[in-house]
Order: C-alpha cells, then structure tokens, then sequence
C-alpha cells in the first residue's frame, strides 16, 4: 500500500553518554497518541511507525513524515496535536520544523 502519510516517530533510548534520547522526553507516549489521533480522526492513508535513532536527538523528541521528508520536534501533545492537524490541511508547521 503508498501511504500520503508515513510518520516515523523516534522512541530510541540511549543508556549513558553526553547525548540525550527521544524516548526519555516522552517520544513513545507522543507516537502513541498520533497513531490514535490518526484513527480518531479517521485520516486514511497514513502509518505511524516507531524508528530507532533519527540522529537529531538535541532537536526532539523528533518526527519525521515521508514522503515528503518533512522533520518536526514534538515536545508535547499540542504539538502532537498540530501535527495530525497538519495532515489534514497539508500545511508545514513552521514553528516545529527541525532544520537540516
């Protein structure tokens, strides 16, 4: 199946080390809560998948949607909030946007 949609939320979680890791701030809790906004929502043509390591883990918890290679931060269910929104009104939110 091609998905309009295909969100990958990271759940990485690192043990030890200088470096911080998505599902310490919550990230498992955010995916959860989009994969079931999605189906609220009843938005067809998305998946929402869990992901190691996106390598970005200072900018998050951190999102990203293909196929249009779009990297978010969500730090909070508004945030989880705007982001299914975005699905449906296809616009960018700017003020989540990871830059590359």
């Amino acid at each position: 199946m091609n998905y309009d949609y295909h969100i990958f939320c990271c759940v990485n979680e690192r043990v030890g080390g200088e470096r911080t890791s998505c599902k310490k701030r919550d990230s498992h809790l955010f995916r959860n809560y989009i994969k079931q906004k999605v189906k609220d929502n009843n938005i067809k043509n998305v998946r929402v998948n869990q992901s190691g390591c996106l390598d970005k883990c200072e900018a998050g918890p951190v999102i990203v949607i293909y196929p249009q290679g779009i990297w978010y931060k969500c730090e909070s269910f508004k945030d989880a909030d705007d982001i299914v929104n975005s699905l449906k009104t296809g616009d960018m939110i700017q003020r989540l946007l990871i830059k590359n």
